[in-house]
């Protein structure tokens, strides 16, 4: 199962930061069973949004060049408060460093300039044909569907 938590990239400077917005809606399906009577979004769903932001400064600023951008480790990982239905969570990246595989990111999430959750993200890049050459067709149609996911999110 494959999903998008980022519903807008609002904010994009090449290579180095991303603001990006998740709306939570109380018809998300996922709000049924996470805290029946107390519906808010999952820490770990807030953690992907981070990462998911991230995952696009990295695929934008380096020309979609690679298929495959995971993240590797999560650290400082704090969470501050809940995200309900009818809030927005924004999300915030800032690239830190970066070697020729990963890139180390600051990230915090915030409700109305309130920091909801934060961590350093280390996310990794790669093509499916640097190990096996065969994938490369795979790696071109996977990265042909980011930019077309990228060109919805993100309207300069």
């Amino acid at each position: 199962m494959r999903f998008t938590l980022i519903d807008r990239i609002s904010g994009l400077k090449t290579g180095e930061e991303i603001t990006a917005t998740k709306s939570v809606s109380l018809a998300e399906e996922y709000l049924q069973d996470h805290f029946p009577l107390f519906p808010v979004l999952p820490g770990v769903f807030m953690l992907e949004a981070m990462t998911e932001a991230a995952a696009w400064l990295i695929r934008h600023s380096s020309g979609f060049a690679h298929s495959i951008v995971t993240l590797k480790e999560a650290r400082n990982v704090k969470y501050a408060d809940f995200v309900e239905p009818g809030n927005t969570l924004t999300v915030h990246a800032k690239l830190m460093k970066q070697d020729e595989r990963t890139t180390t990111f600051k990230a915090e999430g915030t409700v109305e300039d309130r920091q909801h959750v934060s961590a350093r993200l280390i996310l990794e890049r790669y093509n499916l044909a640097d190990t096996n050459p065969d994938d490369s067709e795979l790696d071109d149609r996977c990265i042909g569907q980011m930019r077309e996911l990228f060109d919805r999110l993100y309207r300069k």
